[in-house]
């Protein structure tokens, strides 16, 4: 390939199919309609009731919007997911594992009951979403995946053990991914968002002192708006980013330079 070959269409995800669990809440939401605008068929498998007027949102973009119930931290059920999107849309083209929960607690305070659930789905289903698609996109010897990462991939978990534990995990599982499948042109990266104003972060962002922290120790001075977070997304799902792999992209508004 020449230089003079590169075009703009390298960023288009057009006829493509995701994957982005929890895709219909939080910042899935900014993901899924991402690679919508991209021109992607968006599946997506959640726990949280479906929503039609959102579903609206990524049709408006051409493409499909697939909403399936599901648990993927039962045995099974990521099988299941991945068997009914390529029923339903043809293929597996991205894999988007952002479903994930935040439970903050006094160190004394957080115990087990805390701990295995966080690590269920942060951690676990992702692997198990992970291995699944693997299985559908070797054979085809194309496929990105994006998993969503933190700031917690990179620092120390106060008041939440389990959310540093598990974010650390899914850092070391996109590396580990990326060894074993980039022989098969399979992309797998992270995106680790900096502070955003989801339901997550209303704690942090109704309390005046933490707020003032976090807006102190970010660089631009500023909660990260959700649209913040979409283009990212779709460089990482494109053939734009067919040379990165293995790389944890942060998108905090320099709050690791501080």
């Amino acid at each position: 390939m020449q230089i003079t070959d590169f075009n703009m269409d390298y960023f288009s995800l057009k006829g493509k199919n995701a994957i982005v669990t929890g895709g219909n809440t939080g910042l899935g939401q900014a993901f899924s309609l991402a690679l919508a605008k991209g021109g992607a068929n968006i599946f997506m498998p959640s726990i949280m009731p479906d929503d039609p007027q959102y579903n609206k949102l990524i049709e408006a973009e051409g493409g499909k919007a697939v909403y399936m119930e599901a648990d993927i931290t039962k045995p099974g059920v990521p099988e299941k997911v991945v068997e009914a999107c390529v029923k339903e849309l043809g293929s597996v083209d991205i894999l988007v594992n952002c479903a994930g929960i935040v439970i903050c607690k006094d160190v004394l305070d957080f115990g087990r009951e805390d701990w295995d659930p966080m690590i269920r789905i942060n951690l676990t289903a992702a692997f198990e979403m992970s291995h699944e698609c693997a299985k559908v996109m070797i054979p085809r010897r194309s496929g990105k995946m994006i998993n969503i990462c933190s700031m917690f991939s990179f620092l120390g978990g106060q008041w939440s053990p389990a959310y540093a534990a598990s974010k650390h995990g899914i850092a070391g599982l996109t590396k580990a991914y990326c060894d074993e499948l980039a022989q098969y042109n399979i992309q797998v990266n992270g995106i680790a968002p900096g502070y955003f104003k989801t339901k997550v972060a209303e704690v942090s962002a109704s309390d005046p002192v933490r707020d003032k922290w976090i807006v102190d120790h970010t660089a631009e001075g500023r909660w990260g708006e959700i649209h913040d977070l979409m283009g990212t997304t779709v460089f990482l799902a494109s053939q734009a980013s067919q040379f990165v792999n293995g790389h944890i992209l942060a998108v905090d508004g320099g709050f690791l330079t501080r």
